[in-house]
């Protein structure tokens, strides 16, 4: 077991730290994590792998769909207006699911972020993830972070420009990638790749993966943490969905106050000393440059390596783990009057641990069942319901409509008969990806007869028509009343349209207009 002065203290200052803050959009000072290890850090790699394996392989997976329509399983088709998502498809009418999921997305962040904090950004945000990325890259070129250090701040020499240009041609080549698997998203992607590498694609294309690879390699590689203080809203936004029960990184100053590197010598002197051997572990490994022990702070993304860091020095000192850890505010407030006597005196770690040093029965502890209040509880309903009624409307949706547009000019015409006609643009919608013989027919308005333009068959009350798979189809219809059968100026009927394979139909209600003098 190691002693205090044994575990070797880091040399790393936070960007913003509390004794000595830097002005608002300060020049960059640069951050040079150290590797953690860990079970956070390990669960940042899953997350890692699983969220670039979902973008990078999504566009390459295939589904079913007959041979009317594209096999790409998520596919943006704008050429044609469909969003494929494996068995659904959405059409340009329908956008209210998409706006559905955003209203979903965000109500589960507010979830998220009122339970656990910025788990988010610590874990699952883009601009986190490629970062990350864009690190082991770095590590694997340059070395950790005193190997970094030592090459950033040395003269420019062969080995050191060789590093450089591998390190930022490998950054280029994921931003490319970036914007490659982006547009795979918008068309066929085996097509599409192949297109790309013989030149015959769109130049749209070109430009988008230009684009995204500029915007990647920057943000990613060259600005990281300042996207996140300066461009990104949602830390200005999460304090307002936090309250004293929401699970954030904490150091728990109640039992490492005072800090100090010679605890022997202060016991020994009989002065109270905390656990904080003052390594700045946490802040050697915290990608956003800070240190915890400061408090909450805008820039923190709760992705807890700066917990990893801490708990492997507590292993080595043979100390409990937890000193910086993810805790409530409501139990982080409960401990500091214990160890602070009820705010009588400064903080007394000897109050917080008994005569064997162990942690005392009042010390309080995380419990999941804490996130779970009122708060929780409403958001999940929240969501639910939105998802519920999503999927209801989903599955009872129609995928046959119908509409009519009465001719405006002339809204009707008279016949040498005295009967009246009225002309109609009617728009047959087929909404599976499969052709269907739809039956139009009129209900109601007695007596009439309609007539398709470019149907050669004698007037009637009903007509087959095909259409073609995942298709509108325009039809110019006229509609003919016996003189003896007009009743007013404006008659309502309706035009019914009825797939007698599938049984779904649907029908629209019209207006059949006549002259005033006819009745």
């Amino acid at each position: 077991m190691l002693d205090n002065t044994q575990v070797e203290r880091l040399e790393a200052e936070a960007v913003n730290s509390a004794k000595v803050r830097q002005p608002m959009y300060a020049a960059r000072k640069k951050i040079f994590p150290k590797r953690a290890s860990g079970s956070f850090r390990r669960f940042k790699w899953l997350a890692m792998a699983v969220t670039l394996g979902i973008y990078y392989l999504t566009p390459w997976l295939r589904w079913d769909r007959g041979p009317f329509a594209p096999d790409q399983a998520v596919l943006l088709d704008v050429a044609n207006r469909r969003f494929y998502f494996f068995f659904i498809e959405i059409w340009p009418q329908e956008f209210y699911y998409v706006a559905g999921l955003l209203v979903m997305a965000g109500v589960g962040l507010f979830l998220v972020t009122s339970t656990v904090g910025r788990a988010w950004c610590g874990y699952t945000c883009p601009q986190t993830v490629w970062v990350d990325l864009f690190l082991v890259v770095e590590r694997a070129i340059e070395g950790d972070r005193n190997a970094r250090m030592k090459l950033d701040a040395g003269p420019w020499t062969a080995r050191k420009l060789a590093l450089r240009i591998s390190k930022h041609a490998i950054w280029l080549i994921i931003g490319a990638a970036t914007g490659g698997a982006w547009i795979f998203y918008f068309a066929d992607a085996p097509t599409l790749l192949v297109e790309l590498f013989t030149g015959t694609a769109a130049p749209v294309a070109y430009i988008t993966v230009a684009v995204l690879t500029a915007t990647t390699y920057t943000f990613g590689g060259l600005m990281r943490e300042q996207v996140c203080t300066y461009m990104c809203p949602w830390p200005r936004i999460q304090a307002a969905m936090l309250d004293e029960s929401s699970l954030t990184v904490t150091y728990n100053d109640w039992r490492g106050e005072p800090r100090t590197r010679h605890t022997k010598k202060l016991q020994a002197a009989g002065q109270s000393v905390g656990d904080c051997v003052d390594c700045n572990a946490c802040v050697a490994v915290c990608p956003m440059g800070i240190d915890i022990r400061d408090g909450q702070q805008l820039e923190c993304i709760t992705c807890a390596l700066c917990i990893d860091a801490c708990d492997g020095v507590m292993d080595k000192l043979g100390k409990e783990r937890g000193l910086i850890s993810y805790a409530t505010l409501s139990d982080y407030n409960a401990n500091m009057m214990l160890a602070t006597a009820g705010g009588a005196c400064s903080v007394d770690p000897s109050l917080v641990r008994t005569d064997d040093g162990l942690f005392s029965d009042r010390v309080a502890h995380f419990h999941v069942r804490k996130i779970f209040r009122p708060r929780t509880y409403v958001y999940m309903a929240m969501w639910s319901l939105i998802g519920l009624g999503l999927l209801f409307s989903l599955l009872t949706r129609d995928r046959l409509e119908i509409n009519v547009l009465h001719d405006r000019n002339p809204q009707f015409v008279t016949l040498s008969d005295g009967s009246i006609r009225n002309g109609y643009t009617v728009k047959l919608l087929n909404m599976i990806p499969e052709p269907r013989t739809i039956v139009v027919s009129i209900g109601g308005l007695p007596g009439a007869e309609m007539s398709i333009v470019g149907v050669d068959l004698p007037a009637d009350r009903s007509f087959a028509i095909r259409v073609e798979p995942d298709r509108l189809k325009m039809l110019k219809v006229f509609v003919r009343l016996p003189a003896d059968q007009i009743h007013g100026a404006a008659q309502t009927f309706t035009l019914r349209v009825e797939d007698k394979a599938s049984f779904e139909s649907n029908q629209y209600t019209a207006t059949f207009n006549a002259p005033e003098i006819a009745r």
